[in-house]
């Protein structure tokens, strides 16, 4: 394993909504995502999901409430909690969760992404 760069990393895509892995620890991937407008109402009845704010601002809708993250903050979603992530403008986050855990949660979408993508 060598370190790496999350920048550089970044800059190798362009995509929105479809995850990067970047490493693994035990059976948890490290991801990096870039979004920007309006994902899906969803949930992950199996595990808990993380965003890290690395650069940008978005919001995570719940039924409920709508939590805001910035630069530098991070939320976690209990596991079976529907949501809904949006950002105005191209945020880029990190996305921490085990190996195997499809963007769209169980809901059918065409926002669904290829898993266990490399960059």
């Amino acid at each position: 394993m060598s370190k790496v760069n999350l920048r550089e990393k970044l800059s190798m895509f362009s995509e929105k909504w479809s995850p990067k892995v970047i490493a693994e620890m035990n059976d948890y991937q490290f991801k990096l995502v870039k979004i920007e407008g309006d994902f899906i109402w969803h949930d992950h009845s199996e595990t808990d999901e993380v965003f890290i704010v690395l650069e940008g601002r978005m919001e995570i809708e719940f039924e409920d409430k709508v939590v805001e993250l910035n630069e530098g903050e991070m939320y976690v979603v209990p596991k079976g909690v529907r949501h809904k992530p949006s950002a105005e403008f191209e945020c880029k986050i990190m996305l921490v969760e085990p190996k195997g855990v499809i963007n769209t949660g169980e809901a059918d979408s065409n926002l669904r992404a290829p898993n266990d993508e490399w960059v």
